[in-house]
């Protein structure tokens, strides 16, 4: 019976680690939730139903309301608040594995907390290895501690590379749908609306990633990811478009053989892979059937329309706190996007200016600290 933490429970990846361990009660329990602050109700709805030690709520000013739609219930639950409450219960002594799925740069002092306390990584912070990486990955090693990714891409690579030595790994073909503006042109680009830009063709997912997914920044956000996971350079991670997203990844070893991991579009699986870890579930999502699927295409990505992915390739590249400054800027423009202050392509304007404005006026260099990270983040919102 693993002992199991979501933080980010009323999110996407959230929502569906619940809807696993649903599935196997006599596998997993919920020892700790934590949400953002904005659903109450479904926050004390799951801890009615999962009866946690512990929960937290990141915004403070939402505490009063969820104790009041808890009621009775509160009493059963100890209730802890802000950042502070977030640590607290990543590194709870009663959790196995901690799933870290709140979105954005909240997510990494937690999953920083949770690893010093040694607990196993289920990663879908996709902040964390993006702004971090050499950090995040020296100190699990240091812990002994598993970084196990949520991601159907890095579920992937994790599942091929499962008996392979990384001296044979020549390359990791990141697959991407190609998201709702496949095929189009820069002009196109140029009009492209907030509702258009929501409209995912495969993946039902939050705002921000949704977003990422059209401008294809979560591919280059993936690439740095997976330079660290899997400890390859970064010319190594090559991304192709897949648009039936049914091979979720493919490792290319020094022979040429090409190992590929398929499955459905459901999240849940690539979740149960990393919660069930080292050993198998029974499957919580329909399997293929190979007979029906039809035609699996690839398609190389068109750089000068999707600059993200030559933007990730650079900061990968120059290295230090530079994707982290890519990452945010991406974050703090998205945001912008969303409250229509700025257009689709000012996305890929405003990161490119963060990254110049890094180069020009800090100093590179590769020994940084957490705290390093978060300053800078902090800095790129001045930037922009």
């Amino acid at each position: 019976m693993k002992k199991v933490v979501v933080l980010g429970s009323t999110g996407s990846i959230g929502t569906q680690t619940l809807d696993v361990i649903r599935h196997f009660p006599d596998r997993f329990t919920v020892t700790g939730l934590a949400f953002g602050g904005a659903r109450c109700e479904e926050f004390a709805k799951q801890i009615a139903e999962f009866k946690p030690k512990a929960a937290a709520v990141f915004d403070e000013s939402a505490l009063g309301r969820l104790k009041e739609i808890l009621g009775s219930e509160a009493e059963h639950v100890r209730l802890l608040a802000g950042m502070e409450g977030l640590i607290e219960l990543a590194s709870m002594e009663e959790a196995d594995i901690v799933v870290t799925s709140m979105v954005g740069m909240i997510g990494i002092r937690p999953t920083v907390a949770a690893i010093e306390a040694g607990k196993d990584i289920a990663l879908a912070n996709k902040e964390t290895l993006a702004c971090a990486g050499s950090y995040i990955m020296n100190l699990a090693k240091e812990k002994g501690v598993s970084i196990l990714p949520v991601d159907s891409e890095h579920g992937a690579f994790f599942q091929c590379m499962q008996g392979v030595r990384k001296e044979d790994v020549r390359k990791l073909w990141l697959t991407a749908s190609g998201g709702p503006f496949r095929g189009f042109t820069k002009e196109q680009l140029e009009t492209v609306t907030l509702e258009q830009a929501l409209k995912h063709p495969n993946w039902s997912m939050g705002a921000k990633i949704t977003i990422d997914s059209a401008t294809l920044m979560n591919k280059g956000i993936e690439m740095i990811e997976a330079r660290w996971l899997y400890d390859v350079e970064p010319s190594a991670v090559v991304p192709v478009i897949h648009p039936q997203s049914l091979i979720h990844s493919m490792v290319e070893l020094k022979d040429g053989s090409v190992l590929a991991q398929l499955g459905p579009v459901d999240m849940r699986l690539p979740i149960e892979v990393a919660l069930f870890y080292p050993e198998r579930g029974e499957h919580v999502a329909t399997p293929l059937d190979f007979r029906t699927i039809g035609t699996l295409t690839f398609e190389a990505i068109d750089e000068e329309v999707f600059p993200s992915i030559a933007m990730a390739r650079h900061s990968m590249e120059v290295g230090a706190l530079l994707p982290a400054v890519f990452n945010t800027a991406n974050e703090v423009a998205v945001a912008k996007f969303r409250r229509r202050e700025i257009g689709f392509t000012d996305i890929y304007r405003l990161v490119e200016h963060a990254m110049n404005h890094y180069e020009k006026t800090q100093p590179i260099r590769e020994d940084y600290t957490i705290s390093d990270v978060l300053d800078i983040c902090r800095e790129v919102e001045y930037w922009i």
